[in-house]
């Protein structure tokens, strides 16, 4: 596998660059960080990435993709985590616009994709429930049929970003059947529907991004159900390998390395640079070894994905180490803090209150997405044989 660069990436690279360089502004920037306007700059963002053309890079072109090669997806991601912009909202672009091109029908396409693509519509994902979050064939929630509609009854829990949301891709039993993987379907249900109620969480980091939603007879148009009625967990599973490889977040992990290197120069022990330290150097020189293997596979699974194979069990793999990587890496920031780490609110120190915020909602990362214990036994089963 030759991973140098063409002329024809070279130049690539250069434009995205330049695109960052004018479009990931200070302002946009702060209102992106900042929770009370996170929302109405992921907007703007995304907004500038259509107007670029590069919402969407992994679509089909006849939707608004771009038809870039697995390199030029790889340089963009690289070059845009390097700069700390986010990459667009999931749910919407990535996950449910993925199961609506490769299983909905046109008028389900003609409706929700350009509505995703110009950022028209806040997606949120229900999928997890009490007692059924890993173990997600084990979910509950009904939806009965009632002519040309369901009947939605049941809740689904940590849930991201519902209080925003417009729109929920979900999960439901449609048919009591002895194998729990059968008898699911797949919904797209309009958060404004009557019967739905959005309850707070706020995660031990206190941050209001979790949701528990509840459905009390909400009705949901049989024409919003994705493909046939109890193959839904078929869908699901297309899904989870996309978010799985995702939340590896490779670049965004190289990019807090550099950070971490940066800020040990800063910070000092007994007089002296953190970085002179010869345990900090060794933990840092680990964490880097470790996430240029991951890089590696990471560049592996694209190199296959060129070929036209979906991600596979690559996909456990790389969330299993990414984020035991990304913890890895906030617990190195929270040491380095030291005692500003521990207070509550702003200690004053630049970055302590960063690594505790982090810290805190990292220890969910190896549970997010399907927990690292699940993937080791879809690894185990997919590669082992086991």
């Amino acid at each position: 596998m030759d991973t140098r660069l063409s002329a024809e990436d070279l130049a690539f690279q250069a434009e995205v660059r330049q695109f960052l360089h004018q479009a990931w502004d200070r302002e946009l920037a702060a209102k992106c960080n900042n929770r009370a306007t996170m929302k109405e700059g992921m907007e703007e963002w995304q907004r500038r990435l259509y107007h670029k053309g590069w919402m969407a890079p992994h679509w089909p072109v006849e939707y608004g993709g771009t038809h870039w090669s697995v390199t030029q997806s790889f340089i963009y991601n690289s070059e845009r985590a390097a700069v700390g912009a986010p990459e667009a909202v999931a749910f919407g672009v990535t996950m449910v616009a993925s199961v609506i091109i490769a299983y909905g029908n046109d008028e389900q396409k003609a409706k929700f994709l350009p509505r995703i693509l110009k950022s028209e519509d806040w997606w949120c994902q229900g999928y997890s429930e009490p007692g059924a979050g890993s173990d997600l064939a084990a979910l509950k929630t009904r939806a009965e049929p009632a002519g040309d509609h369901y009947v939605v009854n049941g809740s689904k829990i940590w849930t991201t970003y519902a209080q925003h949301a417009d729109w929920m891709f979900c999960l439901v039993r449609t048919e009591a059947s002895a194998r729990r993987q059968d008898g699911i379907s797949f919904l797209l249900i309009d958060m404004k529907s009557p019967g739905i109620t959005v309850r707070p969480i706020v995660s031990i980091d206190g941050v209001h991004s979790l949701n528990e939603v509840f459905f009390e007879d909400v009705r949901v148009p049989m024409a919003h159900r994705i493909g046939e009625q109890d193959k839904g967990w078929t869908y699901a599973k297309s899904l989870l390998a996309h978010e799985r490889t995702a939340i590896a977040g490779v670049g965004d992990s190289k990019r807090r390395v550099r950070q971490l290197r940066e800020l040990a120069r800063r910070e000092t022990r007994g007089g002296a640079p953190l970085l002179d330290d010869a345990l900090f150097r060794s933990r840092l020189a680990d964490i880097e070894i470790e996430l240029m293997s991951l890089e590696t596979m990471e560049l592996r699974a694209l190199f296959e994905a060129s070929k036209g194979k979906g991600p596979g069990a690559e996909s456990s793999l790389l969330k299993i180490k990414g984020t035991e990587l990304q913890q890895a890496i906030q617990q190195l920031m929270i040491d380095m803090a030291g005692l500003y780490g521990a207070v509550l609110g702003d200690s004053g120190h630049d970055f302590g209150n960063e690594a505790r915020r982090s810290f805190m909602y990292g220890r969910a990362a190896t549970i997010y997405g399907g927990s690292n214990e699940i993937q080791k036994n879809i690894t185990a089963k997919a590669v082992l044989g086991l």
